[in-house]
């Protein structure tokens, strides 16, 4: 096998596909990626695969003769970043009768360096979904779900359909729901009509068998999947291919592959209180620079912030105390209707939603005592973000 190509392409390829290999592979050809060169088509593909999670992309190349081989990922990662731009030339030697490895030699304008590949036959191949048609999504619903559900799931593998993203479709839309048992996210996304330059309709995403539609998948590959989408047109449209056990996204030439959670995954849309005795309205930003200067200061056994909530004076106050430390506490003016009074939160989770919320105003809605808070947007995206309030010892 030998191919001639650009470092910055095997590099950005490289550094895609290798967050798929894992940190502690249960057999050695999995620490590698699968590299395969076809001399008709003139590209270069790349695989890896945890056999959970599986990252594959191609690019074009110069080759002149074309093969398969696994080359350890890590070491090919480190020599691939640090050499400069310009063409690299892969070769790899013919393995002698009897040997499990092949040489393998990379060279650059600065140099060359040789190490040692395992055959292609082991790599385990990437599983597929044969039967039927792709959904056609549009980036922008996939990117705006994302952002706002993923930071929201559990990293705890005890609960493991809680680490991942829950997608339920109807006809025009997708919605995302993550929870780690604290904290809920809920995003609907719906599809927005593609005008052309002169405002006319153009088709574009395929939505048919949206309706109906379930799935849950691991926040980790999501977390790929918006990468691969982080420098694309919120215009363009991935595809979705989904069967009893696997997910497949394709992108142009990237297409990840990952196992669905078993499991149901909770109804969390009977956790949502749907009537208020307390609604507070107030600048997302202003709310936030507040939170992120007095924690500073909070505690850090229990991450705590107090809220209280004036309505006479039409006013928010966050709070915070630390023993030994000190304390802080800052005030913004709001409206409010109901009864003042105060609640407190795991300042972590407070500050992970006011991040997430797509607005320039927000609304918070609670009850009394220990009942969930919700947090919307006001105007925008539809999402909904709950979180359990911590309760104040006294």
């Amino acid at each position: 096998m030998k191919f001639i190509c650009s470092q910055s392409d095997l590099n950005s390829n490289l550094s895609l596909v290798s967050r798929a290999v894992p940190s502690r592979p249960t057999h050695p050809v999995l620490a590698n990626v699968l590299v395969i060169a076809d001399a008709a088509k003139g590209r270069v593909s790349l695989t890896a695969f945890d056999l959970s999670l599986g990252i594959e992309t191609s690019f074009s190349a110069d080759v002149t003769e074309g093969g398969k081989i696994t080359l350890p990922s890590k070491l090919l990662n480190e020599i691939v970043s640090r050499l400069l731009e310009g063409e690299i030339t892969l070769e790899v030697e013919e393995a002698e009768e009897g040997e499990e490895s092949q040489k393998v030699s990379l060279i650059s304008a600065s140099g060359k360096f040789q190490f040692r590949g395992l055959s292609a036959d082991e790599f385990p191949t990437l599983p597929t979904v044969e039967e039927g048609e792709a959904l056609q999504l549009p980036i922008s619903m996939l990117t705006e779900g994302l952002k706002g559900a993923l930071f929201a799931a559990s990293t705890d593998e005890a609960k493991q359909v809680l680490t991942g993203v829950h997608l339920t479709g109807t006809q025009d839309s997708l919605e995302f729901a993550a929870t780690d048992g604290h904290r809920l996210a809920v995003v609907e996304t719906t599809l927005q009509p593609q005008t052309d330059e002169e405002g006319k309709p153009v088709e574009s995403a395929n939505l048919e068998g949206l309706e109906g539609f379930q799935a849950t998948i691991p926040a980790r590959a999501l977390r790929e999947v918006e990468r691969m989408l982080a420098n694309r047109s919120g215009s363009d449209t991935i595809a979705l291919y989904v069967d009893e056990a696997q997910v497949v996204f394709e992108l142009g030439e990237q297409r990840l592959t990952v196992r669905k959670l078993d499991g149901a995954y909770p109804a969390y849309q009977q956790l949502i209180p749907r009537q208020f005795s307390r609604s507070i309205s107030l600048e997302r930003k202003r709310f936030l620079s507040s939170l992120e200067r007095v924690s500073v200061l909070a505690d850090q056994k229990n991450n705590l912030v107090k809220c209280t909530f004036d309505g006479e004076e039409e006013q928010v106050s966050l709070s915070v105390e630390a023993q030994d430390l000190g304390s802080a506490k800052e005030s913004m003016p709001a409206e409010i209707t109901g009864e003042s009074g105060e609640i407190a939160f795991n300042v972590k989770y407070l500050m992970d939603g006011l991040k997430a919320l797509p607005a320039k105003e927000i609304k918070i809605q609670l009850n009394q005592g220990n009942q969930p808070v919700i947090f919307t947007p006001l105007g925008g995206l539809k999402m909904t973000y709950l979180v359990m309030p911590v309760q104040i010892v006294r």
